[in-house]
């Protein structure tokens, strides 16, 4: 044990005793045995002797000790194993005596709960330690079954035989033959005992005593122990079932192992690992010969064991779903392997065995249910979780072999296939199809022709399924859609013309129903598929359809049905293609309703008519109104306006009359008649359909146009079919016998698919709630599912899209007579709350009063339903009611009371469902009915918990309280919360395990809704959770007989979970604070998730869970990774998927620590569970979020783990590989195969997970492009920081670029799509990168070829056109980049560009490189593909210049194709109804209204790509641009002049309304993409308002306004970095209209200036001036733009002030001078930002003041603007005297620098105040002199002045005059510094300044003034001089250099001066001279030519 480890305390006893004894204990136990799995074995020697004794006091459990409870017993077991496991084993014989001593007590016998827990220890200890302890197992064997025989508490009899099991798993060989025979023999019989507790433990013991490798099986005894498994299933629950299922896998199994010699350590092979495959039959010794090794059974009598006892004439419902279970758990067992390898025998066996036996083809239902449950195995199981993708491509080949391409027989002696096989086949075909998800080659020959066949099977049921995988096959390979489509419809056709024909076959209705199905399944494709399918199909089919109308009327009866259904079924299926299609068809469309829809007479209620007559006229309107149901579905709201919705209600008004007319003549008809037609569908089936789809129309149409008097008669009808006695279609006779002889059990048993009208509906999803694995859970459900749905029942289905779910099944409705059952539910629940209160208060009684009808006693089974229904019919409407009205209405208590008195009824009922709905209901109702009635009914509740003993009627009631808490939400329920919960915990110890089960449910919803309000009952409430935990009766195996047999369905720990994690939840972070609660709730937690029971651990994970967020730090995070990980790596899927949640939490929290604890093992396991089994959630986002965070420090292995699963092979890849390898390889083939490993011995991966690690890979590049790492792309830098190269993104580029160029060869699409995608990002990141070993050349410029190559498949004969239009991309990025910049070494690529180009000039389909004519929509796409990636160099050009050669030859193609490719856009926007043709480039004919939506994503992502390619045109003046922009095809070649033009360009309008609308729909918070918009957008706009685009538009007031409005807005809105081009827009904006205005003959003086259009140009200038320098009023504007930006702003903003000004006349152009620069006095004013704005926009101050000298200027204006700044300037300055910090120094030095720039640029003429000069002088040199920060910007400035002064302006002379005393003084101030070695930098800039300053000052005087300035100059400069130091300091040095160029200029003035100086300065002078020189001298530079000295 570590140091800090702390001792293990003794058990204090004297805490025992008092209430929280039993706590004390758990915690004492749970802390023991956390310190005893970590102690050191010498510690545990000093306490391993009292530790023993108190365990075994805690068993006997003698006073003070409490009973020894499950978590006590399970602790105290693990103690002892850890005690053992690290102390001394030596005194384990003697604890394993001492309690098998509490055992043998007879006098008094132990407590049982000893006695429980003292089997439960020795089992545990002879399980891990048995083998030490042999001799004790003959005794724990004579024990055990002693005890199991013993009339004991349940529990002890099952805990005595798990014991047993425990024992025989490590002491099996101590058993003598004779005890062997004893524990078969007993356990045997404990498989019939009638507690399930006790059978469950059996298979434990039977699965040890037949162990599968032992060799000694016998036939007989497999079938005896099968036929005991068998036969216990019919009392069996789920548990027990799972248990049985268990040992009937265990048994059969062992039946496929070869029977050799027995090797000593199969034994332990015996232990079954269900997740590992059992390979033994591979791992036969190679020395027995082959006749010896042979299993017992082969595979196929194996699983005829099973089906042999499926198929008996006796055998219950459940023992046959049960027989499932067999099956599920002995395929797992088996393992993938053997399912992979024996997939043709297994689905053989389902469909001849099993599907087509005699037993279960007796009726419909049992047809449908079977095949339900074959389908359970086959697809969810096998299909889904077993079968990898090549054994998916095997099985459909074998299926296709096998079933599909035997029909038709053709050869004599061949016979067909069985319907129904061929259904499950042809059902389980379309689900891998999905799966796969991208057929292969050879999956689309076995497929293609045997499909289109199976349309005309004669069955229904067949046809529809071939239908449905058709669709399936044409989603998954887009390329076979076009020739499909037209095959079906061609054969349709041909049917269709000789179903009239007298010689045509029997069959050719059906034939031709067939393959309108298929087409109708085709047609729902294409809205998925956009780009496969030229359009002119679909308007072919429905001319067709509509033909087939028009000519039925001329056809015999029989004949007209089928011509209709398949006209209105071809018509149903064109809806889905959306609006665009139905538009210009739907006045058509009404017409053909209304039609089939007549408003009923009085001739048609009159008898006489025939049955077939009857038919025909229900079919015809079921046909119309499915055809409305889908238009209603597909087209809404867009073209279901007011108008159409009154004309459909009145329609199926008709329609619903016309039913309705048929039931009252029913009873007339002819009996026989009706017989003769019940195959199929049947007359009363028409009826029912046609009912269902009325009623689903009405809910999708709305009621906003249906009268209230439809409304009303709609809810009398939908209540008498739902809930009434009347709606009952079965016989009444049978029902009634059923219901007096009392042989009706329950609702959920019926097996005649109709179940007396019950409805299909759900209203809680299944058994989420049990954590069950969910394959287990739907073959329980099957055993109560009245109802089963399938695809037959509506073909409609076949046409809606759908969502797909993880296991690929086709949509399933319910049979037509449920269907409308829930049609009319749903349409109750939506009506409902649309009523009145009178109306309401009418329909709730009639409703109620339906399901409490004196006639349903006659009918139980009819009451039943009728209960079910209408309980469901109030929670739907309830859910729907939430308008504020509906919930008046609702809660009104004539409404609320009735209500609440029947689901009180319910609430009591014995049908758990009823109570799940009835108290949801419950809930729902108490949130709007009031206060009064929620505390009135809430008592009436508790009352009844008090007074009603039933266990059931407790349990609703206690789920009615959870409900109430959970609607009505805590608050309002607050005053009830102490009531509540008072009820609950008093239900909870009840035995019962309905009662306490749903109570603790009910607890954890109360617990949820109150949330913090709960706290106070938190202690008591963890009190009752422990209690329940340590009590007896509710444990699984606990209590009395029935409880024990119920409680396996009830989950009790579990829902103590629920509660612990609410209570988490509710301390929130206050957990950490109490250590109590906190290690209370944390080993309550430990212990459960340590429970064998899969859901117990989920429940617990997610308890986990919430304890990380609040409390991180008390949880141990390493051993919570490796236990998920062992989840991980398990076959027990619940926890599987709540370890993959954990994980991502983990994950999300901390990614660099769990990479730390699990590596990059834990993500390898991660994406081996994507190949493992795909259909497991949440895997890629736990591994995209650990890459997210810690990709950025190591890419490199997160690129070798793509690349490891990159360079295995896909199955496609072998499937067409193989295909290969048949035909001839060629040379070149064979010389690329790289060594000559077979295909085989490569591993394979799903192509979804290498999709997903390339998807990994593009986020690799992205995260890294985007960060700021400069090392992962530059080696040069990476070095340079010491980093080693490997690890590093940029030495991964050749891998990339691999990688890319596999995946761009692939067989899948999407791979390829994303290998496009990373070589395109790798094009992007690295194109500007130098390559480190040579220099001056870039690192792709090697990877030139492979980049090409990559590329080059794209353009093959299987490409897509998404794979095309990404390729054109990518080159285009490649040409783009950089990367070669001579266009004769482009290659490939660049021809691909022009190619491409050429093929879009035309206007018919586009066909790239090798890839096939694409359909009209791809050429499209395609064209907007290339037209974009030409933008985008255009767009490139303006930074890379070689770009304008390779552009250049292309513009006059371009500039009409863009900008036609504009105007399209932009008629798709507007939606016009016509194209214009004019224009180049114009779309082909076959672009119909279609194509719009297609299309529109694919111009939105161009289209401002291509606008900002025409805006640069623009900019250029590219005479292209300008013809195209007036719709000309070539630019003129005489240049006639449009800057004067006055009408607009042909196409103005259109682009500008595309600018218009992108700016005026732009937001401020946009995200980058949009705002690159709007800044294109402002660009194409600044040239657009030119005159040579637009004429005189602007000068037009309306149009102007528009755009001033939007400026406005955008002024206001936009950030810094659109203003930017803003202010540029208004700028041309202005200049346009002036130049329309005097060409006009207008001059601008004459209307008043400031209401003038360029007045307001300079308004919106001004605007965004005075926003950006000083924010808007409220404060300073938060646009997140840069400072760079602002700067850039405010220039570019004064330079369009200036410009737009300047086209006013000279008088107005000073004031607007003067509005410019009272802007800029903000600037300089501003104290609020610390941002220096003034320094970099001086240049735009300077440019505001320039101004031609000979202006005249009478009033002056311009002199007072410049005094009135210069004195704002001083002023600004004189505020901040006193002041000092950052923000002070930026304002004067700003103010400074302006002063001193407005004083240089001023013309000499002007005249300026003395005092403004002397105080700006005195400033100056008073900054100059304080020294300070400020001291070098007053040294900037001095030198600036005298710089300027030198040119002879007299008030610059004047400022010299002033300045030179201070300049001196600072210079003398600064000499103080000259000793030392480093003086600030500050300060040797200043000195630096004022030199340069000086110097200038006096090269400018005349040379006889110039003595005397040295006399002032060089003074002060020896002052610097010290030679006698060495080496010389900075200031001496930089004054000798200023000496000495002094001296250079004027020898004479210097050496006057010298002379003059006194001795001292004199000498210092010159020996630090002479040191100067001669230290040039000695230094070996060549001598330059140096001034003579000679002469001192």
């Amino acid at each position: 044990m570590a140091a800090g480890d702390p001792a293990i305390d003794l058990l204090d006893e004297s805490q025992l005793s008092g209430d929280n004894g039993g706590i004390y204990l758990f915690q004492w136990l749970s802390s023991t045995e956390s310190l005893t799995k970590r102690a050191q074995p010498d510690q545990l020697k000093t306490c391993q002797t009292d530790l023993e004794a108190s365990f075994v006091k805690i068993v006997v459990a003698s006073e003070p000790f409490p009973l020894p409870g499950r978590p006590v017993r399970r602790l105290v077991a693990s103690c002892l194993r850890a005690l053992y496991t690290r102390g001394e084993t030596k005194s384990l014989f003697d604890t394993i005596q001492a309690f098998l001593k509490i055992l043998a007590e007879t006098k008094p016998p132990a407590k049982d709960s000893s006695r429980i827990a003292a089997i439960y220890c020795i089992g545990e200890l002879m399980g891990s330690f048995g083998s030490q302890v042999m001799s004790q197992m003959a005794e724990v064997a004579t024990v055990s079954i002693k005890l199991y025989r013993s009339s004991s508490p349940i529990i002890l009899r099952a805990y005595a035989l798990y014991a047993l099991a425990k024992a025989l798993t490590t002491a099996k060989r101590a058993v003598t033959d004779s005890v062997a025979k004893d524990i078969i023999k007993h356990s045997k019989n404990a498989l019939g005992d009638k507690a399930l507790a006790v059978q469950r433990a059996a298979c434990e013991v039977l699965i040890l005593m037949y162990p599968s490798g032992d060799g000694t099986r016998s036939v007989a005894d497999v079938e005896n122990i099968l036929n005991l498994c068998v036969k216990s299933l019919e009392g069996a629950d789920q548990l027990t079932r799972k248990s049985l299922a268990k040992l009937a896998a265990h048994i059969l199994a062992s039946t496929q192992i070869e029977r050799v010699v027995p090797m000593p350590d199969n034994v332990k092979k015996g232990k079954k690992n269900q997740g590992q495959e059992d390979d033994e039959d591979a791992s036969v010794t190679p020395h027995v010969t082959a006749e010896e090794a042979k299993p017992i059974m082969t595979p196929s009598e194996m699983l005829l064991q099973l089906s042999v006892h499926f198929n008996k004439s006796q055998a219950s419902r459940r023992t046959r779903v049960g027989i499932f279970d067999f099956y599920s758990a002995l395929l797992w067992h088996l393992g993938t392997g053997f399912v992979e390898s024996n997939y043709a025998l297994v689905a053989s066996h389902f469909l001849t065995e099993i599907a087509t036996n005699p037993r279960n083809t007796g009726s419909r239902y049992e047809i449908l249910s079977v095949r339900s449950l074959i389908e359970l195995i086959l697809r969810d199981l096998v299909g889904v979780r077993m079968l990898g993708e090549q054994a998916q491509i095997a099985a459909i080949q074998e299926l296709s072999s096998t079933y599909l391409k035997r029909w038709p027989a053709l050869m004599p002696g061949q016979s067909s296939p069985n319907p129904l096989c061929l259904v499950i086949a042809l059902r389980e075909v379309s689900g891998l199809l999905q799966q796969l998800g991208n057929a292969p080659g050879p999956v689309q020959d076995a497929l293609s022709d045997p499909l289109l066949n199976l349309l005309s099977h004669p069955s229904h049921s067949v046809r529809i399924n071939t239908a449905w995988a058709l669709r399936c096959f044409c989603s998954s390979t887009p390329l076979r859609l076009p020739k499909v489509l037209l095959s079906v419809v061609e054969k349709l056709q041909r049917d269709v013309s000789s179903l009239t024909t007298p010689a045509a076959p029997s069959d050719i209705h059906l034939r031709a129903l067939g393959h309108s199905y298929g087409l109708a399944a085709l047609l729902a494709v294409i809205p998925d598929r956009p780009l496969y399918v030229s359009y002119d199909i679909s308007a072919k089919v429905f001319d067709m359809a509509v033909q087939i109308l028009k000519r039925a009327g001329e056809h015999d009866v029989k004949v007209a049905r089928i011509e209709i259904e398949i006209a209105w079924t071809c018509i149903a299926s064109l809806m889905t293609l959306g609006p665009n299609f139905v538009r210009p068809h739907l006045p058509q469309l009404l017409v053909l309703w209304r039609n089939a829809l007549p408003k009923p007479t009085t001739k048609d209620g009159a008898a006489g008519r025939s049955v077939a007559e009857w038919e025909f006229l229900l079919h015809v309107r079921e046909s119309t109104v499915g055809a409305i149901h889908c238009f209603l579905r597909y087209n809404s709201p867009s073209l279901v306006t007011a108008d159409v919705t009154r004309r459909i209600s009145s329609m199926l008004s008709n329609g619903l009359a016309f039913a309705n007319t048929y039931i009252t003549n029913r009873p007339a008809l002819n009996p026989e008649e009706l017989q003769a037609e019940s195959t199929g569908l049947g007359i009363d089936g028409r009826e029912v359909l046609l009912r269902s789809r009325i009623f689903q129309c009405f809910s999708l149409v709305g009621f906003s146009g249906v009268t209230e008097s439809v409304q009303s008669s709609l809810l009398q009808s939908v209540i008498t079919l739902f809930a009434s006695p009347d709606g009952y279609t079965g016989s009444s006779v049978q029902a009634a016998i059923a219901s007096s002889s009392g042989t009706f059990t329950s609702i959920w048993q019926s097996v005649d698919g109709y179940a007396y009208g019950l409805t299909n509906l759900k209203v809680e999803d299944g058994q989420e709630w049990m954590n069950r694995d969910n394959i287990e859970t739907a073959i329980d459900e099957m055993g109560q599912k009245p109802i089963i749905t399938s695809l037959e029942h509506d073909p409609l289905y076949l046409c809606q899209t759908i969502v797909v779910d993880a296991s690929c099944r086709a949509p399933e409705p319910p049979p037509a007579a449920t269907a409308a059952v829930d049609a009319s539910i749903q349409l109750f629940a939506q009506l409902l709350p649309l009523q009145d209160l009178t109306q309401t208060m009418r329909i709730i009684t009639q409703l109620l009063n339906s399901v409490g009808s004196v006639k349903l006693e006659k009918n139980t089974g009819r009451k039943a339903a009728a209960l079910v229904n209408t309980t469901f019919a109030i929670v739907f409407a309830l859910r729907q009611g939430t308008t504020a009205s509906a919930r008046q209405v609702l809660g009104n208590s004539q409404v609320a009371t009735p209500l609440a008195t029947f689901l009180k009824d319910v609430l009591a009922d014995g049908d758990a469902i009823l109570r799940m709905a009835g108290s949801e209901a419950f809930g729902r109702l108490s949130s709007v009915a009031g206060t009064s009635f929620l505390a009135s009914q809430t008592n009436a509740i508790v009352n009844q918990v008090v007074h009603n003993r039933d266990p059931h009627g407790r349990a609703g009631y206690s789920l009615a309280l959870g409900a109430i808490h959970t609607h009505v939400g805590g608050l309002a329920a607050g005053p009830l919360l102490k009531g509540t919960v008072t009820v609950l915990l008093s239900l909870i110890p009840d035995p019962h395990p309905v009662v306490h089960f749903w109570a603790l449910d009910a607890l954890a919803r109360v617990i949820d809704a109150a949330s913090l309000a709960y706290a106070p009952f938190v202690s008591s409430t963890l009190g009752m959770l422990f209690k329940v935990y340590m009590t007896e009766t509710h444990e699984t195996d606990g209590g009395l007989l029935n409880h024990v047999n119920m409680s396996g369905d009830l989950p009790t720990y579990q829902a103590v979970c629920k509660n612990i994690d609410a209570v988490i939840t509710v301390l929130g972070p206050d957990i950490q604070e109490s250590t109590r609660t906190r290690t209370l709730v944390l080993d309550l937690v430990q212990q459960l998730i340590d429970e064998e029971d899969d859901g117990i651990c989920v429940e617990a994970i997610k308890c986990i869970q919430h304890f990380l967020m609040f409390a991180p730090d008390h949880v141990n995070v390493p051993e919570l990774v490796s236990r998920f990980r062992g989840y991980l790596a398990s076959s027990r899927r619940p926890l599987k998927l709540a370890s993959i949640n954990a994980l991502y939490q983990l994950v999300q929290r901390d990614a660099l620590s769990m990479s730390k604890l699990g590596g990059d093992q834990l993500v390898e396991e991660l994406f081996a569970m994507l190949d493992d089994d795909s259909s497991v959630d949440g895997v890629r986002n736990v591994i995209a979020s650990w890459l997210q965070q810690t990709v950025i420090y190591n890419p490199s292995a997160w690129i070798d783990l793509c690349q490891r699963i990159m360079s295995r092979t896909t199955a496609s890849q072998q499937a067409a590989d193989a295909v290969a390898k048949r035909a001839d390889v060629d040379d070149e083939g064979q010389s690329l195969s790289v060594g000559n490993t077979p295909a085989s011995s490569r591993q394979t991966s799903r192509w979804r997970t290498q999709l997903f690690a390339l998807q990994c890979l593009h986020n690799i590049c992205t995260v890294i492009g985007r960060s700021s790492r400069r090392e992962h792309l530059d080696v040069a830098f990476a070095r340079s920081q010491g980093l080693p190269v490997s690890g590093l993104l940029v030495s991964r580029v050749p891998d990339l670029i691999k990688i890319a160029f596999t995946a761009s060869a692939a067989h899948v699409t999407e791979i390829r799509l994303e290998g496009l995608t990373v070589l395109t990002d790798v094009i992007e990141i690295f194109a500007k990168v130098p390559d480190p070993d040579y220099e001056e050349t870039l690192l792709l410029e090697q990877h030139q070829a492979p980049i090409t190559a990559a590329l080059t498949p794209a353009f093959s004969s299987d490409s897509t056109p998404e794979i095309l239009a990404s390729a054109i991309g990518t080159c285009a990025i490649f040409v783009g980049c950089g990367v070669v910049k001579d266009v004769g070494r482009m290659g490939r690529i660049l021809k691909l560009l022009t190619s491409a180009l050429e093929q879009s000039k035309g206007s018919g389909m586009l066909a790239l490189g090798d890839a096939a004519e694409v359909s009209p929509n791809a050429s499209v796409m395609l064209r907007i593909a290339t037209l974009s990636a030409w933008a985008e160099l255009e767009v490139a050009s303006t930074q890379q210049a070689y770009l304008v050669e390779v552009v250049k030859p292309y513009r006059a193609t371009l500039a009409p194709l863009w900008v036609s490719s504009l105007r399209d856009y932009a008629s798709i926007r507007v939606d016009a109804e016509s194209l214009d043709e004019t224009a180049a480039g114009a779309l082909d004919s076959s672009y119909s209204s279609l194509g719009r939506e297609v299309l529109l994503p694919y111009y939105i992502k161009a289209w401002s790509i291509i606008l900002h390619a025409v805006a640069i045109s623009m900019q250029n003046d590219d005479p292209n641009i300008l013809a195209a922009m007036d719709g000309q095809e070539t630019a003129p070649v005489t240049k006639s002049s449009t800057d004067t033009r006055n009408e607009p360009t042909v196409f103005f309008y259109v682009i500008f309304g595309l600018v218009y609308e992108a700016l005026a729909s732009s937001t401020p918070d946009a995200d980058p993409n949009a705002q690159r918009t709007s800044i294109i957008s402002l660009q194409a706009l600044k040239y657009l308002v030119r005159r040579k685009y637009c004429g005189r538009v602007f000068n037009d007031p309306p149009i102007f306004e528009e755009i001033l409005n939007l400026f406005y807005r955008m002024a206001l809105t936009e950030p810094s970095g659109v203003q930017l081009h803003l202010v540029e827009a208004t700028a041309s904006l202005a200049n346009s209209i002036k130049s329309g205005e005097s060409s006009n003959g207008q001059t601008p003086g004459t209307q008043d200036v400031l209401s003038s259009p360029m007045a307001h140009c300079l308004r919106i200038c001004a605007y965004i001036l005075r926003r950006v320098i000083s924010g808007p009023q409220n404060g300073a504007v938060h646009d997140g733009s840069s400072p760079p930006e602002k700067v850039r702003l405010i220039i570019a903003a004064f330079e369009a002030f200036s410009a737009v000004a300047a086209s006013f006349g000279p008088a107005k152009r000073e004031d607007f001078r003067a509005i410019a620069v009272t802007l800029y006095c903000d600037l300089l004013k501003d104290e609020v930002t610390e941002l220096d704005l003034v320094g970099p926009t001086l240049q735009a101050l300077k440019a505001l003041l320039d101004r031609p000298a000979n202006l005249p200027d009478p009033d002056n204006k311009f002199g007072r603007v410049i005094h009135g700044l210069l004195s704002a300037c001083l002023l600004n300055v004189d505020a901040m005297s006193g002041r000092e910090g950052p923000m002070c120094n930026k304002k004067v030095k700003s103010n400074l620098l302006a002063a001193v720039l407005i004083l240089t640029v001023l013309p000499p003429t002007m005249a300026i105040g003395r005092p403004i000069i002397e105080h700006c002088c005195f400033i100056i040199s008073q900054k100059l002199v304080d020294g300070g920060e400020l001291s070098l910007t007053a040294a900037h400035c001095a030198k600036t002045l005298l710089m300027a002064s030198t040119t002879g302006n007299p008030i610059l002379k004047q400022c010299a005059r002033l300045l030179l005393p201070g300049l001196i003084e600072c210079l003398a101030k600064a000499a103080a510094l000259s000793d030392d070695a480093t003086p600030p930098e500050q300060v040797l800039a200043a000195v630096s300044e004022i030199h340069k300053a000086l110097s200038a000052l006096f090269i400018s005087l005349p040379e006889d003034i110039r003595p005397r300035a040295l006399g002032v100059i060089m003074p002060v400069h020896i002052l610097f001089l010290n030679p006698s130091r060495q080496p010389p300091t900075a200031l001496h040095a930089l004054s000798v250099a200023q000496l000495l160029s002094l001296a250079a200029s004027s020898p004479a003035a210097f050496k006057d001066t010298t002379t003059r100086l006194e001795s001292p300065a004199r000498e210092t002078l010159e020996t630090s001279v002479r040191q100067a020189l001669g230290g040039k001298a000695t230094t070996a530079e060549p001598a330059k030519p140096q001034i003579s000295l000679r002469s001192f």
